[in-house]
């Protein structure tokens, strides 16, 4: 059993789709209802060893596909395109999972090779014939659009509309509840992103100002308790500038020791996150980029959090601390 998805050739193109061999198929053959077939790189290992297959004859039913392009390994997470079965895709620890169909076909073609032995699922009415898709009422296909424009998006939402109104007129429709979701408004529909995920993250933000606040307080003290040192530097000719700039740099210090520790102590926490027996574990990764922002986010909160105590500090009087010693 390998799942098949009935599409357009522009699916391939739409979502960045790596081909390792040959390419998809030409809109011709979509609407010539062509036998043609994109499969995916696991299911070409299968059957031909990881080799070039392209052209050759893949047997679907009882029908006879000739290969036209292999996949490289691709693995969107979450799977994007149709997050109704699933929403992340393959994972070592993962309990449930799901990843892109193995063979990809013409959409009318497909339709035709897989005639009467389609699910179906979110139906209004009663399925005159079991397995077969077309004029049932069922929503059965999912349409995706790239619109470049405002105006666009906007004339395609109005056709929409009139589209439901004119479906409903006819009988076909029960409602004209349209709506047209973005990429990001379509996984937040379908809850792709776990809640708890979004907690932690206002969790790590609020310890994050917590820590800040904490570390003006011991800035601070460190700062003032070396009164007696500024006292003599200023007397000595230092300006309050010199003073200021290396309080700031202490604190920028501080910030990248933390920060390095604090790098070390995310390897391992993302390492048991990917032990965890969760769909998205293995979406944890820290990169060069991501290495780079936190360090970087960690120095500018120290350098945030020391200036306050490195401006206490640089306005010191000189006269007062000389006469104390």
């Amino acid at each position: 059993m390998v799942p098949m998805l009935a599409t357009t050739s522009e699916f391939f193109a739409m979502f960045k789709v790596p081909f390792q061999y040959g390419s998809a198929w030409t809109a011709a053959d979509g609407s010539s209802r062509a036998r043609v077939a994109v499969i995916s790189s696991d299911l070409n290992d299968k059957l031909f060893g990881g080799a070039n297959s392209v052209g050759k004859t893949l047997r679907l039913k009882d029908s006879d596909v000739r290969i036209v392009g292999v996949m490289k390994r691709w693995r969107p997470s979450p799977l994007f395109y149709d997050v109704r079965g699933g929403r992340f895709a393959e994972g070592q620890t993962s309990s449930f999972y799901v990843k892109p169909e193995g063979v990809f076909m013409p959409f009318f073609s497909g339709l035709e090779v897989n005639e009467g032995n389609f699910w179906q699922f979110t139906c209004w009415g009663k399925v005159a014939t079991p397995g077969h898709l077309q004029d049932a009422p069922c929503v059965w296909v999912g349409l995706w659009v790239q619109l470049d424009s405002a105006t666009k998006v906007a004339d395609y939402r109005t056709f929409i509309a009139n589209y439901a109104q004119q479906q409903k007129l006819l009988g076909r429709f029960a409602n004209t509840d349209t709506r047209m979701p973005s990429l990001m408004q379509w996984l937040v529909f379908n809850h792709v992103v776990p809640s708890d995920v979004k907690l932690q993250t206002w969790l790590a933000f609020a310890f994050l100002a917590i820590c800040l606040f904490n570390m003006i307080g011991l800035l601070l003290a460190k700062f003032l308790r070396r009164s007696s040192e500024i006292g003599v530097r200023r007397a000595l000719g230092a300006s309050r500038g010199a003073i200021f700039a290396q309080c700031l740099v202490e604190a920028g210090m501080v910030g990248v020791v933390g920060g390095i520790g604090g790098w070390l102590l995310t390897l391992l926490g993302l390492w048991l996150v990917r032990r965890q027996p969760v769909e998205y574990a293995d979406l944890a990764h820290l990169d060069i980029g991501m290495f780079g922002l936190t360090l970087a986010l960690a120095v500018a909160a120290s350098l945030a959090a020391g200036l306050l105590p490195a401006l206490r500090a640089s306005r010191v009087a000189p006269a007062l601390q000389l006469k104390t010693l």
